[in-house]
């Protein structure tokens, strides 16, 4: 396992509460990073993939930082996704990011037109990297399956060439191992931190040499996730990582961000953590009923919230 990384350990990609109106209930959602800080969270992924940031405007984007930091979320614990598919947006909300008080950004790449060549993307790199400018650390967020832009080994060497130091770390949500595997080989010995997006890849990553998950599943199995990471090299470790494979296996059988405020929801017997943004959806019955189903029998002993 890599040390001293600046978000080492189980990171959440934490989920938005919502009122019923939609707006953000900053309320609620700071409540629920209290309870993941509280079992077994090091970091918090706020305004990524599973916070629904990208049916967020920039204003709203802003004022979650400013309202969890307000609420008394530590900003050094949180690690924010301020990429977006402008140049603009992206540098005001990692500027912002870094004014709050965050040591790390998480950056999407510009995932709009699609099939850009390594020299267009490091030219959009370079742009918000330079404007950004100040001590916040970028890290890139991996996620081909949605933004249809994957980041190669040889995209990242030419990026820390040009920015050793201030590009940190990668989220790898690609799920794919042996992409994992290529990053943690080529750039952890220089303390570049690679996160697993897939709890099922925890603990063999971690042998490798990463730095721990940024991951959904965290919002439920963070508690599992911390003791994959105090384990990572023996037999206590590997039982809990099958626990943890099978909770992942379970949050994944029905949609996932649904899936997640359904299980939380549940867990602090407030509905309205259902609340969720078009195009998502609200879990069927069945659907509800496929997930409690799998998760429960999953072995996971989740803790109430308060």
């Amino acid at each position: 396992m890599l040390k001293d990384a600046l978000y080492g350990g189980i990171n959440a990609a934490v989920v938005t509460a919502m009122n019923d109106d939609l707006s953000i209930d900053l309320d609620r959602l700071a409540a629920h990073c209290r309870w993941l800080l509280a079992n077994g969270c090091t970091g918090l992924a706020v305004l990524g993939t599973t916070g629904e940031a990208n049916s967020l405007g920039i204003n709203e984007r802003m004022a979650v930082l400013e309202g969890l930091v307000e609420r008394g979320i530590p900003a050094a614990k949180m690690l924010p996704g301020t990429g977006t598919t402008a140049i603009t947006d992206t540098v005001l909300l990692t500027r912002h990011a870094e004014a709050m008080g965050c040591r790390g950004a998480l950056l999407l790449p510009p995932f709009y037109y699609k099939n850009p060549s390594d020299d267009g993307l490091l030219a959009y790199f370079n742009a918000v990297i330079q404007r950004v400018g100040g001590d916040i650390r970028i890290y890139l967020y991996n996620f081909p399956q949605q933004s249809a832009i994957p980041f190669s080994v040889d995209f990242i060497a030419r990026l820390l060439k040009t920015h050793a130091g201030k590009v940190k770390g990668i989220k790898d949500s690609s799920g794919n191992y042996e992409n994992s595997l290529a990053y943690v080989e080529a750039f952890a010995r220089d303390g570049f931190e690679v996160y697993a997006g897939d709890d099922s890849l925890l603990q063999s990553l971690l042998a490798k040499g990463s730095a721990g998950s940024i991951t959904a599943a965290s919002n439920v199995a963070c508690a599992l996730g911390a003791e994959v990471c105090a384990n990572w090299d023996n037999a206590a470790g590997a039982a809990a990582q099958a626990v943890l494979t099978a909770t992942r296996r379970a949050v994944t059988s029905v949609p996932l961000i649904p899936a997640l405020k359904a299980l939380v929801a549940r867990n602090t017997g407030d509905a309205r953590w259902l609340n969720i943004r078009p195009p998502h959806l609200r879990l069927t019955e069945a659907q509800a009923a496929t997930l409690f189903g799998a998760f429960d029998a999953s072995g996971i002993r989740l803790a109430k919230a308060a």
